[in-house]
């Protein structure tokens, strides 16, 4: 090779190096530039997502609040305002009817009929209860003594349509007490508060004339907490014999009603005050029959032609029609 062209050579050599070393230099220092933007703008982009992060998450968490103490707040009102609420009725259920009367307070109400109980027929005893007694004493050529006693209870359920039991039984109560002075036919009627029986009670006794003789009408209606008893006992003298002592009646009347008040409260757990119905009001009547009922507050006149050798079930019915006792 000749001396020329081993020069050419060369030059074109050092021609091509120098390019590739400034083509290196170039991509050095363009690589290092867009790293350098980068770097600095990765700063900014944290900075403006953070401040962006912040603002969003602070309105939103202010916003979430807001809204979720109005939608709390609003919910709880209308909870509140849509649901009025009653106070529980203080008595649960009632006693056996028929066990309400100590067998004691029965021997002097209606001594020839402790054992005739016969429950009233009802379709729900735990609202509802009635019993009733009878008792026809001959004594000869004198005539005889006729005696009767029914007792029903009323329960009155909490309710926030109807109210609390103690005002609806308040006002049945009262209603009661009025329609008991209000029968047909009464004579020398008298009403006097009863105490020791209950929450509230009143005795209303009057004279009731018949074919069969002149009843004597005792009726004590007493409440005790959301519970009404609507006791009635009359009595007379048939066939000549003598007619009973209202006075007797009346007081005989408000001993019962005390047994029967303190029944309600002990079948519901409470003390019943130290009356005699206890445990010995278990004791007062066998068990009742349903078929044989008498409606409660209802009797019915005795036949024209009863005497003295009369039997007891046939004058069973034999009572003066009283206000009805029972949840119209």
């Amino acid at each position: 090779m000749s001396e020329g062209t081993m020069q050419r050579r060369a030059q074109r050599d050092g021609q091509f190096n120098e390019r590739e070393e400034r083509d290196g230099r170039a991509r050095r220092t363009g690589g290092l530039n867009r790293l350098l933007a980068a770097a600095v703008a990765v700063p900014v982009m944290l900075i403006a997502a953070g401040c962006s992060s912040d603002s969003g998450s602070d309105d939103g968490s202010k916003d979430g609040s807001k809204d979720a103490a109005a939608a709390t707040g609003g919910s709880a009102g209308s909870a509140a305002s849509a649901t009025p609420t009653v106070q529980a009725a203080a008595y649960q259920k009632l006693p056996e009817a028929c066990a309400v009367v100590s067998k004691k307070t029965l021997t002097e109400l209606v001594p020839k009929g402790v054992t005739s109980g016969k429950e009233g027929t009802t379709g729900d005893t735990a609202d509802r209860a009635s019993c009733s007694w009878s008792s026809l004493a001959n004594n000869g050529v004198k005539g005889s003594q006729f005696r009767w006693l029914n007792v029903s209870l009323l329960r009155f359920e909490s309710d926030a349509t109807t109210g609390d039991g103690e005002s609806q039984a308040k006002t049945y109560y009262a209603k009661q007490v009025k329609d008991s002075q209000a029968v047909a036919g009464a004579k020398n009627a008298k009403s006097q508060p009863v105490a020791g029986a209950g929450d509230e009670a009143t005795l209303v006794r009057y004279d009731l004339k018949k074919a069969e003789g002149a009843f004597k009408q005792q009726t004590v209606v007493a409440r005790v907490e959301n519970v009404v008893v609507t006791l009635d006992y009359n009595g007379a003298g048939l066939a000549g014999d003598k007619v009973p002592s209202a006075d007797a009646l009346s007081a005989s009347a408000q001993k019962a009603v005390k047994d029967v008040v303190a029944s309600v409260r002990s079948a519901n757990g409470v003390d019943g005050g130290g009356s005699s119905a206890g445990s010995s009001a278990g004791s007062a009547s066998p068990s009742p029959s349903k078929s044989a009922s008498v409606s409660p507050g209802q009797g019915a006149s005795l036949p024209p032609s009863a005497t003295p050798k009369a039997t007891a079930s046939k004058a069973a019915a034999a009572a003066p029609k009283t206000t009805a006792s029972a949840k119209s």
